[in-house]
């Protein structure tokens, strides 16, 4: 089962997020074959909302923390919190998985 990882930013640091955006992508892209799915998450009004979902394709937790402790935004300390949790893949790009 995959894992979900959750990270909440630091209030009063989406300077630190922005300066650090492009190497944040460049990780993203190096790691695209382990992300089942990944994105900021938003405000209503689509701003940024201060935090990420990342979907981990891989059956090992510590695969999971190991990820998301070499992204960039990890290393600058942008992150308040980070959650991470094992995943029941239901539905995935209009794809039901149950058995």
């Amino acid at each position: 089962m995959p894992y979900v990882i959750e990270t909440y930013d630091k209030p009063n640091h989406q300077h630190l997020r922005q300066s650090t955006r492009a190497e944040h992508l460049a990780f993203l892209a190096e790691n695209a074959g382990k992300l089942l799915a990944c994105g900021a998450k938003l405000s209503d009004d689509g701003g940024d909302g201060g935090g990420s979902l990342y979907i981990v394709d891989t059956e090992d937790r510590t695969e999971a923390e190991a990820l998301i402790a070499a992204d960039p935004f990890s290393k600058v300390g942008l992150f308040e919190r980070t959650v991470i949790t094992r995943w029941r893949k239901a539905y995935l790009d209009k794809t039901c998985y149950l058995s």
